[in-house]
């Protein structure tokens, strides 16, 4: 084994400096490194360059740029790609790779994010525009190009602007750049401005921004105010679309400033003269005037008799005589009316007008086509629970009451003798024209068959009749014209009677004979049991006849006995008995 001599200090210091030059050029020749290099030779579209490694390196000559001079001996920045390349075996370079990382490093160096830059739009691209800012080029999203978003890039293409940038990508090695955060923050500082300036009752000028339903937004020059649809005209306006146009400048009238919320109110209508300071001296009281129907409700019409004034016709003063359910039933948006002024409330601005005040109100002459006393002809048009309307003319109804419809009948409701429909004769009992009310009367029409009942049923008389009602105290017998009696429970038979039932049935058809006869209360008493009395019998009870029995007894052969008078007053007091009861 040979013995290896130690190493002089001299050799050992060269040695150590030749291992640290070859450790620098090692770090100094990495992938993606930027290096100095010199043209060694120039040959077949490639530049050869000498960058003191072992080999080597080249480049293509369109790296150099179009048209560019390349010399032998030129001093060139490259990067380096490849050290030895699998193919040829020499070194890999890029001077475009170079130009573009010492490029991008400038730029990191002039360009952070926020900074403001100028550009000239370039060209439009896909999702919006390539800005050339400097030797830069930067991308301009179309959504970052105005506030407001826009349809059509094409328009921006050669002009110039001051642009935000809002990004740096390290990555793609390009700038993000906004037009539309400069323009915000301008806007902002303007509407700070404006805000603060703006006063209650001033007059601005604007333009319309935008139009919805409700109504428009205004722009005062760098704040929006809202001009909503009731403050837009003095007249109804039923869109704004109307009267308004997107892009059209006028004058508003500043209504509220909310500095808190930055909400600004505006009006139209309230730098033109307001049309009812001068409402009652235009249209007075009384006054008849000629209006458009522009809007309906359940209740009424709105009708305007001039721009900006409306008035409701209430369902009420549509008609003297027609009952109106609905407006709608008689009139219709935009018809053209003859209405008179009713009352006038400045305060809530509002009018009451009426359509039947421009008629004659047929209700003024009714007492002279409808005398009290007279008899008139109608149609039975409704029921209510204590009468029926008679039709007597188209609106002019007068009303029968229960009691006035039969003289010998107890009526609890009209549809028992009457029928919707039904043509009938009456009597004019009362009229009241500011109540517009008529009183008629179906029974006064005909002959009251209670005013000659006395001849007709004398006392002692045989009458024939049918069982109409039971009650407790007797059973009442219908008889001819709708009369009835009353066969008091003592005179059914001779025998004692403890139930009307028992010997009597609604329907059964009996004989009596006429005991009692009261014209004024129209009570009539019969007796079953006066049917087996003699003559002689009925004549010795007649002088026990009080009052009107008696007198009528004294002509007819007729008798009272046990009490007979005193009973029948007693049943017909206890029970409140009135004619016609028993139907």
């Amino acid at each position: 084994m040979a013995i290896r001599k130690p190493t002089a200090p001299s050799e050992r210091s060269a040695i150590m400096a030749e291992m640290l030059a070859q450790a620098g050029q090692e770090s100094k020749f990495k992938s993606g490194s930027l290096v100095e290099g010199t043209v060694s030779a120039v040959k077949d579209g490639d530049v050869f360059i000498d960058i003191g490694y072992k080999s080597e390196g080249v480049v293509p000559v369109e790296e150099f740029g179009e048209g560019a001079e390349v010399k032998v001996g030129d001093k060139v920045t490259v990067m380096l790609r490849e050290l030895e390349n699998d193919k040829t075996g020499m070194v890999v370079l890029s001077k475009k790779a170079a130009d573009d990382k010492i490029r991008w490093e400038k730029i990191l160096e002039r360009y952070v994010e926020g900074c403001v830059v100028t550009g000239t739009v370039k060209s439009a691209v896909r999702g919006g525009l390539l800005v050339q800012i400097d030797d830069v080029e930067a991308f301009l999203p179309g959504s970052q190009v105005e506030v407001a978003p826009v349809k059509e890039l094409e328009p921006y293409v050669g002009q110039t602007f001051d642009f935000k940038v809002i990004k740096i990508s390290n990555e793609r090695r390009n700038l993000i750049v906004s037009r539309r955060e400069l323009i915000e923050g301008t806007m902002a500082e303007k509407k700070a401005e404006l805000m603060a300036s703006l006063q209650k009752g001033e007059i601005r000028k604007g333009r319309v921004k935008n139009i919805t339903d409700f109504g428009a937004f205004v722009d005062l020059d760098g704040l929006d105010g809202l001009l909503h649809i009731t403050d837009m005209s003095w007249a109804r306006v039923k869109h704004p679309s109307e009267i308004l146009k997107v892009g059209q400048e006028l004058d508003v009238m500043v209504l509220d400033v909310d500095r808190d919320r930055e909400r600004v109110s505006l009006g139209l209508k309230q730098i033109q003269p307001n049309p009812w300071d001068a409402i009652q001296e235009q249209f007075p009281v009384g006054s008849r005037v000629s209006g458009k129907v522009v809007n309906l409700a359940p209740y009424g019409a709105f009708v305007e008799i001039a721009p900006g004034i409306e008035g409701l016709v209430h369902i009420s003063e549509f008609s003297w005589t027609k009952r109106v359910a609905r407006a709608s039933d008689m009139l219709s948006v935009g018809d053209e009316v003859q209405v008179v002024v009713l009352s006038i409330d400045l305060e809530n601005q509002k009018i009451a007008l009426g359509i039947r005040q421009t008629q004659e109100n047929p209700w003024d002459t009714v007492q002279e086509r409808y005398p009290v006393g007279s008899k008139v002809h109608g149609k039975v048009r409704n029921f209510t629970a204590y009468g029926a309307f008679v039709e007597l003319e188209e609106g002019i109804d007068g009303m029968v009451h229960i009691s006035d419809m039969s003289w010998t009948r107890k009526i609890n409701h009209p549809s028992e003798c009457l029928q919707k429909g039904e043509e009938v004769d009456a009597v004019v009992l009362d009229v009241n024209p500011k109540e517009q009310r008529i009183s008629l009367g179906l029974k006064q029409a005909q002959t009251d068959p209670w005013s000659e009942i006395t001849s007709k049923y004398p006392v002692g008389m045989v009458v024939k009749g049918k069982v109409s009602k039971i009650a407790s105290f007797g059973a009442f017998v219908e008889l001819e014209d709708g009369v009835d009696g009353l066969v008091h429970i003592s005179q059914i038979s001779d025998q004692r009677i403890d139930k009307v039932r028992d010997a009597l049935q609604v329907g059964q058809e009996v004989e009596a004979r006429v005991v009692k006869v009261d014209r004024a209360e129209r009570r009539i008493g019969l007796s079953i049991r006066a049917m087996s009395m003699s003559e002689d019998e009925v004549k010795a009870l007649e002088s026990d006849m009080p009052g009107e029995a008696k007198e009528a007894s004294s002509s007819s052969g007729s008798a009272d006995f046990g009490g007979l008078s005193a009973a029948f007053d007693n049943a017909f007091a206890n029970v409140e008995w009135q004619p016609g009861e028993a139907n």
